[in-house]
């Protein structure tokens, strides 16, 4: 195999691992605590206008083409398993694809799925934010811990 392509698809997976990262990171550490600080039904619906507007083309592209990148580093990796840099490779395209896509699948769009049902305005909101808040949170630390350190294995087997 080309190893200008091997090169390409781990240093294309590493930035796209990055990038998500710091926008996972970013929720974390202060968007989510920003909302926190409002009242319900403000909070709720601010995160449900940030649910619909972060399904876009930018967003969306970079975080379902890193997804590819990572789908085709793993079969790289395990077509070259005998290769140096063949074990980073395949680290990090698992955290991507099994600790950021796969738990935004199964943890935190089906929270957000639930919230969008949520009228900011009813009385029994604010239970459904703050269980909402702490559960979605928690699940975007993994994410960001995921696509962090996928983004360090990506970076190690450039080096081999």
């Amino acid at each position: 195999m080309n190893s200008s392509f091997i090169f390409g698809i781990t240093l294309v997976a590493a930035l796209g691992c990055g990038l998500i990262a710091g926008v996972f990171f970013a929720f974390s550490s202060f968007v989510m605590r920003a909302l926190c600080r409002l009242p319900s039904p403000e909070a709720i619906a601010a995160m449900q206008s940030i649910n619909v507007a972060v399904l876009n083309a930018w967003f969306l592209g970079a975080f379902l083409g890193t997804a590819a990148v990572c789908g085709a580093a793993l079969i790289v990796s395990l077509l070259r398993w005998q290769e140096a840099g063949s074990l980073y490779l395949t680290a990090g395209s698992l955290l991507y694809l099994i600790g950021c896509l796969g738990v935004t699948g199964v943890c935190n769009v089906p929270r957000n799925e639930a919230l969008a049902r949520v009228t900011p305005d009813d009385p029994n909101s604010e239970g459904s934010w703050v269980k909402y808040a702490a559960e979605w949170t928690a699940w975007n630390h993994v994410r960001a811990g995921a696509s962090l350190v996928a983004c360090a294995s990506f970076a190690v087997a450039l080096g081999h």
